[in-house]
Order: structure tokens, then sequence, then C-alpha cells
């Protein structure tokens, strides 16, 4: 088929942008979701830790939809990809999966037990912490290099490798961010004592939200030759100096936001900004290697036949989640009240 061969090329970067377009929803949408559930840990009252679980009642379960797209999107566009990737972070993703599902479980168990209560909260703030940090352990892995055997097309690292200093920051970098989602989140979505206190940490997240960005930042163009030039050299240091400033002025507008100001929404809104800058530069460093800095979309993929067979779907699946997911947000979208509920 000439036709389906002749989109060979734009097929591939379709692609990498369906799969990076679903990583981004997921953070943003369990984003939040995961830092509420560190923030429990901070909360004593059963009353309020109620009510920090019942803002995401009706869409945590459904945040989760986008990560399953995108681990299925790249098994089945870039399957090389996933050949390399999983071997190299087996260990943090097969505890982020783990967190998630004994997470879920607590979710669920907390409501249906006074006698275990604190053990599913104590399982709950458990979960969310380690999926979070294992997020970002394997983004971290994942940034710092694979190694692999390009003859043999195969992971050629130890067991251990992702284990860095560097990923490690990245993970407690996720978890500090995610917390500032989860913050603002609850100031959007609650009145009162607990609206307060989640504008109070909310400063100090935001602090060392800033911190780690401009750590991970300053940090990664060492890690490789390849991220080194793309953002430093010649031109391509002002690009640099804008997303640094970019990051700098929605931070300074998100706290005027919080504290002076005291809006309700707007913060939550700027620190999603935050992580959809941060991820834009994730990409302009990648970009086009999906296994940096060794294998590019286009030596991953999938036959163009494959991948045009899957777009068809991809066509139809994805505004149907997206206006799933729209319309409960829209549902749900008014405050948290501790006796009757959202209204």
């Amino acid at each position: 088929m000439p036709f389906v061969e002749g989109l060979s090329f734009d097929l591939t970067v379709i692609w990498a942008f369906l799969i990076a377009f679903a990583v981004l929803v997921y953070i943003i949408l369990d984003g939040f979701d995961l830092g509420l559930g560190i923030l429990f840990a901070l909360e004593r009252k059963r009353g309020d830790r109620d009510v920090m679980m019942n803002t995401v009642a009706p869409v945590w379960d459904g945040n989760e939809t986008w990560l399953v797209l995108g681990g299925g999107g790249l098994l089945a566009a870039f399957p090389l990809a996933y050949a390399l990737i999983l071997p190299a972070l087996y260990a943090p993703i097969i505890a982020m999966l783990l967190a998630l599902i004994f997470r879920g479980v607590a979710f669920e168990f907390r409501w249906r037990t006074e006698r275990g209560r604190g053990a599913w909260d104590i399982a709950f703030i458990g979960g969310s912490a380690v999926a979070t940090f294992a997020q970002g352990i394997a983004l971290g892995g994942l940034l710092q290099g694979i190694e692999i055997d390009k003859v043999a097309r195969s992971y050629s690292g130890g067991w251990w490798d992702w284990l860095t200093p560097f990923s490690v920051t990245v993970g407690v970098a996720v978890m500090v961010g995610y917390m500032l989602l989860g913050a603002t989140w609850l100031v959007m979505k609650t009145n009162g004592e607990l609206q307060e206190r989640m504008r109070k940490r909310a400063w100090p997240l935001g602090v060392a939200t800033v911190v780690f960005i401009g750590v991970v930042s300053l940090w990664t163009p060492f890690l490789q030759d390849g991220y080194y030039n793309r953002w430093f050299a010649d031109w391509r240091i002002g690009l640099a100096g804008g997303v640094g400033v970019a990051v700098l002025v929605i931070a300074a507008l998100m706290f005027r936001s919080l504290t002076i100001h005291r809006h309700e929404y707007r913060p939550f809104v700027l620190a999603l900004l935050l992580f959809v800058l941060c991820f834009v530069g994730l990409g302009v460093s990648m970009f086009p290697y999906i296994v940096p800095t060794e294998v590019t979309i286009w030596e991953a993929a999938a036959p163009a036949k494959s991948q045009m067979f899957m777009l068809v779907g991809a066509s139809i699946l994805l505004p149907i989640i997206l206006a799933y997911t729209a319309y409960a947000y829209w549902v749900f979208r008014g405050k948290v009240d501790p006796d009757t509920g959202y209204h």
C-alpha cells in the first residue's frame, strides 16, 4: 500500500505526540490525585480526610485511563522502545503499578470499615507516595540514559542502573510537585480551615517545586552531550533562558494568586502550567529520541500499516475518552461540603 508507506514518517511523529499527550494528561489529572494522597499524612482529623477523598472520588479511577493509554500506545506504536525501556526500569515501574493497585484498594476499603480505617489510610498514603516516587525514579532513569546492545537490540545494563543520585532527585522533585498540585486542588475544592491550611502549604511547596525544577533543569544537560547541545549550543541558550524566565513568571503569578489575591481556581491552573512547561522542556530535550540518546522514534516505530490501523482506532477512542473525562469534571466542578458532598 504505497499510500500507507508514504505516510510512515508522519505517522511516527503523530504517534509520538499522541503518546506524549496521553502521558501529559495523566500527569495533569493523576498528579493532583497522588499529591492529595501524600498530603493525607498531614491531616489528622477524620472529617478533613473524608472531604479530601471526596474531592477526587468521582474522577480518580478515570484519571489512570491515560496511563494505560500511554503504556499501551508505547507497546503498539514503538515496540522496540517498549522492549528496551521496560527491562531497564522494571523495578520502579512494578513498584508504581503495585502501589497504584494498593492505593485503589485502600481508597475503596477505608469507607467500609471502622476498626481498620487507620490501616487503610496508611495504605492510601503509602501507595500514593511510592507511586509518585517511582514515577520520578523512572523518569530520571530514562533521562540519564539506558545502556543498550545495538546489535542484539536489547537492554545491556544492570539491574540497579536506574538508581542514581539524579533519579532519586527527580523522584523527590515529582513528589513535591504533585503535593503542590494536590494543595492547590484542595484550595479550589474546599472551604474553611482545610482550605486555609492548604493555601499556606501551597506556598512552601511552590518554592520547593521551583527550586527542584531549577536543579533538575541545570543537571540534565550535563548527563549527555546531546542534552547540552540541545539547550546551550548557539542560539539555543536563549531558549533555555526564556524557559527559565517563564517558570519564574508563572511561579510569581501563582504565589500572588495564593496570598495577595487569594484566588481559588487560579493557583491550580498556574501550578498545572508549571508542569506543562516542564513537560515541553522534556520534549525539547528528548525529541526525536525515544530512548535518549540511542534510539529515535523512527528506529523504534512499528510498521506503517500497523500504525495506520491503530490510528483509526485512536481517532475514535480519544475523543470519547476526552469527552467523558471533561463531562465528569464538569459535573463535579463545585466545592465539597463535609455534610452534603458536592454542591
